[in-house]
């Protein structure tokens, strides 16, 4: 069974340096319908101006992954730990009993673009951490690579829960292939580009909940950028 989640029906927050689509209920925005998906608690699509971001502030108990479409993301922890996230590469914060980070626009020129990903772990309290990964361009391109996964499996990210994230770059014509075990459901995000789904044409910023499916095709109708979760 495929339920459509359209990308107009997300909550929608225009800071001026910060335009920002959620998905799920976050902050002001609240959906009772839309509280998460299993595990999966929070995508927001977010647009951030040039030299702005977010200053320092807290997290705690849950697996934040971010994924930058386009420009490039400055993260610095109290871990520590710090860098810059591009296209192609994942980073995983795990927030645990308790983690600080800043996130900036790295470019004082141009935005940058990004989908930030939050997932309940399946314990509290845990250490905090960091890891950042980058992936050859074309380990992406038509096909779903695994960038994150419970085990840290064919070179993901190490996530603290039984999901797994894959994401792809599909060219016009195009298609790939979502599998799903029995008692396995998935949500499918258009992060770019037009695709279709078993004849339902999706656009950037559309969704599709994938429940009681073994195999769900994907085609892209243009040069498109997808990313799935495989949850319990």
């Amino acid at each position: 069974m495929l339920t459509v989640r359209k990308s107009a029906e997300r909550g929608h927050a225009d800071h001026g340096w910060l335009d920002s689509f959620h998905t799920f209920s976050f902050a002001g925005y609240r959906d009772p319908g839309w509280m998460g998906f299993g595990p999966l608690r929070v995508i927001n699509e977010d647009r951030i101006a040039p030299g702005a971001g977010f200053p320092t502030h807290s997290h705690q108990d849950m697996e934040i992954v971010t994924w930058v479409l386009a420009g490039s993301l400055e993260h610095k922890d109290s871990l520590g730990n710090g860098g810059v996230i591009r296209p192609g590469e994942v980073q995983r914060m795990r927030a645990g009993h308790g983690i600080a980070h800043s996130e900036f626009n790295a470019s004082a020129t141009e935005p940058v673009h990004l989908l930030q990903i939050w997932i309940e772990p399946d314990a509290y309290g845990l250490e905090p951490g960091y890891e950042q990964i980058a992936f050859a361009p074309e380990s992406l391109q038509g096909r779903m690579r695994l960038i994150a996964s419970n085990d840290g499996r064919d070179g993901s990210v190490t996530i603290h829960q039984d999901a797994a994230i894959h994401a792809g770059r599909l060219a016009a014509g195009e298609r790939a292939t979502l599998t799903l075990a029995p008692g396995r459901q998935g949500w499918l995000q258009v992060a770019g580009g037009r695709i279709k789904v078993r004849g339902l044409p999706l656009d950037a910023g559309d969704a599709v909940v994938i429940r009681f499916e073994s195999a769900v095709d994907i085609e892209a109708l243009e040069a498109s950028e997808v990313i799935s979760f495989d949850l319990p």
